[in-house]
């Protein structure tokens, strides 16, 4: 799998019929959007693919590998920025991987859930110490017998956003270890806090209960039967030269890269790997996790993302039940002013999904610049992949981007 030569690059190989003959000119403006952007130096790649009414409308995608000045630096046929293996050029393609980031958690560790839940082996509201003992023995805290997978999935189990477990845990039982003793920092269910430790949890339970790798198991369940051809967690290293860098983790004179000027703030950058990110995760804790995890660790085209959204506009068939992408996508009664579902988010305002998406919609964002929205009232997908985390992470300026091209594409299909 995976392979150059395999990698799909016809759209009618979708589970949708391809209407994209004239893409450019009634997408011009959100088009535009994504060329600007690049130009600002947002991001220097993106990948972008729509789905309306069972049709695949958008398959697009703009610049190159990195910016322009970059590759004045590479060395000649250098193993990065896609100059190598007899590619001439480091532009963009419809087949370009992209690091999902936390596109992970519903695309992989959420529907590898409610696979488990359907076949009777997940009870959501089981307190998670039944799987994962070590959460509880880890921490005497009267509070963690009661975190259960619902509040895991909906990000309201207690346990803070992020933890940079990586920097004092360098393998894989090590971190897993580190995870699992992080203090709640409020009562399981009584507040809504998006949490990757949360996800990390999760996905070594769920990997308990199916007695399977997290990968292996999405793999053969998921990705395998809706032909995400294209869509894998730790790409072959052959591979690696034609992903969109993520970060450039180098040192320069002996000194991290780090301390860069912007808006009167100095930014770091992160030197944990010492090399350029291509080809394997961003995270540094799913890197030091061994590339898979709940949280992070997913690589995918904007295609094969599209494909997956189509799958749950049309009632999850052959993965999943109807009534279990119901509930998968319902907004949660609690707790109070929280905007998850089981695994997604859905809009509130102001929303990354912009103006148009309707109350039923849903949808995530990843952190290198990626993100997914489904709007089943619509029968609409809409998938931005980019790389907007190189190189480094200090441009935040995809926030205002991703409301704006999400609103061009609704007016553009109106």
């Amino acid at each position: 799998m995976l392979e150059r030569s395999h990698i799909a690059r016809n759209p009618s190989s979708l589970l949708l019929s391809s209407s994209l003959d004239d893409q450019d000119r009634k997408f011009f403006s959100p088009f535009e959007i994504i060329r600007q952007a690049i130009s600002d130096r947002v991001f220097p790649a993106a990948s972008v693919g729509v789905a309306h009414r069972s049709k695949l409308v958008v398959l697009k995608s703009f610049g190159m590998l990195v910016y322009e000045e970059d590759l004045a630096g590479a060395p000649p046929r250098s193993r990065f920025f896609g100059q190598c293996d007899g590619l001439d050029s480091p532009e963009v393609t419809p087949a370009t991987l992209f690091d999902l980031a936390s596109l992970t958690k519903p695309i992989a560790t959420t529907t590898m859930a409610m696979l488990l839940y359907e076949r009777g082996q997940l009870d959501l509201d089981a307190p998670i110490d039944g799987t994962v003992p070590e959460f509880t023995r880890a921490q005497s805290d009267s509070r963690r017998p009661s975190v259960t997978f619902r509040h895991l999935l909906t990000h309201s189990s207690g346990l803070p956003a992020y933890e940079k477990l990586f920097l004092k845990a360098h393998a894989r039982d090590e971190l897993l270890h580190a995870a699992f003793a992080v203090p709640l920092t409020a009562d399981p269910g009584c507040r809504p806090e998006y949490s990757d430790l949360g996800f990390i949890i999760l996905g070594v339970a769920l990997e308990r209960l199916a007695e399977e790798p997290l990968d292996a198991f999405c793999q053969r369940e998921i990705f395998g039967p809706i032909g995400l051809s294209n869509t894998t967690f730790n790409p072959p290293a052959g591979l690696r030269p034609q992903i969109p860098p993520t970060a450039d983790e180098r040192t320069q004179n002996g000194a991290s890269t780090s301390g860069r000027e912007s808006a009167g703030e100095v930014k770091s950058r992160s030197s944990f790997r010492g090399r350029i990110i291509q080809g394997e995760v961003q995270d540094e804790n799913a890197s030091a996790l061994g590339g898979v995890a709940g949280h992070a660790g997913l690589f995918s085209t904007s295609e094969d993302v599209t494909r997956f959204a189509q799958t749950l506009l049309l009632g999850g068939n052959p993965i999943l039940r109807p009534e279990t992408i119901s509930l998968l996508t319902c907004r949660q009664s609690s707790p109070p002013a929280t905007s998850r579902t089981l695994g997604w988010d859905t809009p509130s305002a102001p929303s990354q999904s912009g103006k148009y998406f309707g109350p039923r919609s849903y949808g995530h964002l990843g952190y290198t610049g990626t993100s997914l929205w489904i709007d089943p009232d619509r029968q609409l997908s809409i998938t931005v992949l980019t790389n907007r985390t190189w190189p480094d992470c200090s441009n935040q300026a995809i926030r205002q981007l991703r409301p704006k091209f999400h609103d061009a594409v609704i007016e553009a299909l109106s």
